[in-house]
Order: C-alpha cells, then sequence, then structure tokens
C-alpha cells in the first residue's frame, strides 16, 4: 500500500475527483480515502498514482 497526503482534497467533490482519477490509472486497485486526513492509500504504482492525483488537480506528497 502506497500513502499520500493530499491537503488540497477538502471535500466529498475532491475525494471523488481523487478516486475516479485513480480507478482510470490504477484499474482494480483498492483506493481508501481519509477526508479528513487528507490521506489516500492505494495498491500499484506510485508513480503512476502521484501522476493521476496530480492531472486531477491535486498536489499528492508520499507517505512513509
Amino acid at each position: 500500500m502506497i500513502e499520500f497526503r493530499v491537503e488540497d482534497m477538502t471535500c466529498g467533490h475532491c475525494e471523488k475527483t481523487v478516486r475516479a482519477a485513480l480507478a482510470d490509472a490504477l484499474p482494480g486497485a483498492p483506493v481508501t480515502v481519509d477526508l479528513a486526513r487528507h490521506r489516500v492509500t492505494v495498491d500499484g504504482d506510485a508513480e503512476k498514482a502521484a501522476v493521476a492525483i496530480a492531472e486531477a488537480g491535486y498536489t499528492a506528497v508520499r507517505v512513509g
């Protein structure tokens, strides 16, 4: 599992957008979003995930 801090993900719409971007980039990969903590966890290629989040308009910082 790869964890990102996405501070500019602040609402339900943001969460939905990030989930959709990751689903497109990493089909079938499990995604967990903790909106209150601004955290996204995903299985798969970290670089693809980071690029997908960035292309969706958000800033992803890998944690750990």
